[in-house]
């Protein structure tokens, strides 16, 4: 299993795998062919059919070093085999191809390619929760002790790095106004909840509080600003909100909420080694159902919560987002993606509470939840998995298309 630090990546949206990805696989093939004549992209599946709402085009064209001879190819109707964000780069030279590379934006940043060019080593022994969670009862240490061992030190210096950049995208949101990038023409929303919840009073005040901060991520995201993956760009709002929560309302300290970031983190890599974060794989489950179980580990932890209550909290973020489908309109990270970080975010926070009212003892296990995660992404129809040809896609679409016949 891979170091934490490949959940959480800094960046700039509004997606991971379709802006994050190809930009840092054009980068890498540019690098090698700065003196081309052409360098020619085709993009394939899920990456052509939503690649244009996501701005993957504009992402390569700012890395490489000639943008005026770079030609994209958009193959919507053609999947590669190893994964649907698959991506072909050519050099040209004259009339002939003098290289090509195959290469897939597998989920949160990550590229993957039959060659391993980016198979770092591994840092963890163990890779399910099952294995971890036997060693830290064996051993009475925590999941963050396990993080440190493997680790060392210095995880936690670039944690610091993290949660600095999350704190920033959060307030970022909340004083940006205006109307977010694309055809949509969505207002961000996360300063006008933030005002509400500030006059808010009861229980509504710590919601309209954790609402308003993973719109503001959210938002940020999907105008193309800095965030950290957690595990993905789509999913980027949920762990930052609740953490950012919880230092404002609940009065935790920094260091509480960097060791529930390690906590989350591992989480977050289970997944990602036994399952996906990719919504073109396994749909919205796979990058908001993870973050949910990120985001009640971390807040479980810090609340106090047992090993085993950590276990289930994590499992029921990630149980009770089964089936969730990718079906963004127009391919833009907007709706439903952005009030889904909003609602998944508190879903988070009532699981990691949940958990501490029980004694942590529970019928299904985190690595059952997400096998059948896998088993369900697989199942789905791919138009549920981020096309924009299914699901909420559709009824928005032709929404759209009826007003505009209207103001025709």
């Amino acid at each position: 299993m891979k170091s934490i630090r490949e959940i959480y990546n800094i960046g700039y949206g509004p997606s991971s795998s379709h802006t994050m990805g190809p930009s840092r696989a054009a980068k890498f093939f540019n690098e090698k062919h700065e003196d081309a004549d052409k360098i020619r992209v085709t993009l394939y599946g899920s990456l052509a059919l939503t690649g244009r709402g996501h701005g993957t085009d504009t992402a390569i064209l700012k890395v490489v070093s000639h943008p005026e001879n770079t030609e994209i190819i958009w193959q919507p109707e053609i999947t590669l085999p190893k994964h649907p964000n698959g991506m072909l780069f050519e050099a040209i030279n004259g009339d002939t191809v003098t290289d090509s590379w195959t290469v897939y934006s597998v989920g949160g940043g990550a590229l993957w390619d039959e060659i391993g060019t980016f198979d770092g080593g591994d840092v963890y022994p163990k890779t399910t929760m099952e294995e971890v969670m036997h060693w830290c009862l064996d051993e009475g240490c925590t999941f963050v002790d396990y993080v440190q061992k493997y680790e060392g030190e210095e995880i936690f210096v670039y944690l610091e790095e993290v949660w600095q950049r999350m704190q920033e995208s959060v307030e970022r949101g909340l004083v940006t106004e205006g109307v977010l990038p694309g055809a949509l023409k969505l207002a961000r929303k996360a300063s006008s909840y933030n005002i509400k919840a500030m006059q808010s009073v009861g229980s509504s005040r710590p919601m309209g509080m954790l609402f308003a901060a993973a719109l503001a991520v959210s938002e940020e995201n999907a105008g193309g600003g800095c965030v950290v993956t957690a595990p993905t760009c789509g999913a980027s709002g949920v762990l930052p909100a609740l953490m950012y929560f919880m230092k404002h309302d609940q009065h935790m300290p920094d260091y509480r909420i960097i060791r529930g970031l390690a906590t989350a983190g591992l989480i977050g890599n289970i997944v990602k080694s036994n399952g996906s974060i990719s919504g073109a794989e396994v749909g919205c489950q796979g990058e908001l159902g993870t973050a949910c179980a990120m985001a009640s580990a971390a807040a479980t932890q810090i609340w106090g919560g047992t090993i085993r209550q950590i276990e289930y909290a994590a499992e029921m973020g990630f149980e009770h987002n089964l089936g969730l489908t990718c079906d963004p309109v127009l391919g833009y990270v907007q709706i439903p993606c952005i009030e889904r970080n909003a609602f998944v975010a508190q879903k988070a926070r009532e699981a990691a509470l949940y958990a501490l009212y029980s004694d942590g003892r529970h019928m299904v296990t985190f690595d059952e939840v997400v096998k059948t995660m896998v088993e369900t992404g697989l199942d789905m129809q791919a138009k549920y998995r981020e096309t924009s040809l299914g699901g909420l896609a559709c009824v928005c679409m032709k929404k759209l298309n009826q007003l505009k016949k209207t103001d025709h």
